[in-house]
């Protein structure tokens, strides 16, 4: 280190199990971003005196859907030619090498499929138990900034979806790369998730009126605007970004700002209407 300029190269695996099966930080700190969020949500359905039972059928939920989301969500969105041609790489995590499949663990999930997943996910959760949609998603919210935070900890760790160039004497070179000092735009996005997730806090535990949707409407703007603005620090993922005025993940954080507008004042003129 000299100059402001890190050097990382650590070996994303931390201990192979078998010799084709390996322990990674990714998952490690995925699982770890889960389970913190479990534990705070299960604090909040204390306090909301809400049976716990509903709690672990809507995790399960939730894990299935940002998982399947999130893989689908890369493969379609950022990929789509290369999966058609090789649909068993979509659910399985394999690659064809040569003339062999060979065990790689899941090299794309994509934010935005997660979303989409966890959104849907609920929704079949809300309507098997007659649950109101928006005021489990409120909920959820709350604590999804913090599974975001880690999995953003984990790229970091992968040394994947890092940033641009900085042109100066700072950055972080990732060496298992380049040698150019870049943006660590893994750690800025997580750090901006963990403070948001303060801020829902902050609005859950203060504001007595909390129309449904509302915290909701909040964590999708601040989450999608702090992507929007970070796209502009990171590398572009996939090559046809590459003549885009603004990238894939740009474009796809724009509807749910939209929509977490609209909750917001929405929700804002319903309350004064009320009164």
């Amino acid at each position: 280190m000299s100059d402001g300029i890190i050097n990382w190269n650590l070996d994303p695996v931390i201990y192979w199990i078998t010799d084709s099966f390996p322990l990674k930080y990714y998952g490690l700190l995925f699982a770890t971003g889960l389970l913190l969020a479990h534990y705070i949500e299960k604090r909040i359905f204390i306090k909301e005196n809400i049976a716990l039972e509903k709690l672990e059928k809507l995790l399960i939920y939730i894990v299935v859907g940002i998982i399947l989301g999130a893989r689908l969500g890369h493969c379609f969105f950022y990929e789509p030619l290369y999966y058609f041609q090789n649909p068993i790489e979509i659910l399985l995590p394999i690659k064809k090498i040569g003339e062999a499949y060979k065990f790689i663990g899941f090299q794309g999930l994509a934010s935005h499929g997660g979303t989409i997943g966890v959104l849907i996910a609920i929704g079949i959760y809300c309507k098997k138990y007659k649950t109101k949609f928006l005021e489990v998603l409120d909920k959820v919210a709350i604590v999804a900034p913090i599974v975001a935070a880690f999995i953003r900890f984990g790229n970091f760790m992968n040394s994947e979806i890092y940033g641009r160039p900085t042109n100066g004497n700072w950055g972080i070179i990732f060496q298992r790369d380049d040698l150019i000092p870049r943006h660590p735009t893994q750690l800025y996005e997580a750090f901006s998730y963990l403070l948001i997730f303060g801020i829902l806090f902050i609005i859950y535990n203060k504001k007595k009126e909390k129309p449904n949707g509302l915290i909701l409407g909040v964590a999708l703007v601040l989450i999608f605007l702090a992507r929007f603005i970070i796209e502009f620090f990171k590398e572009n993922q996939v090559g046809f970004e590459d003549g885009m005025a603004i990238n894939m993940g740009q474009i796809l954080s724009i509807p749910f700002i939209i929509i977490g507008l609209i909750l917001i004042f929405a929700k804002k003129i319903s309350v004064k209407v009320l009164r």
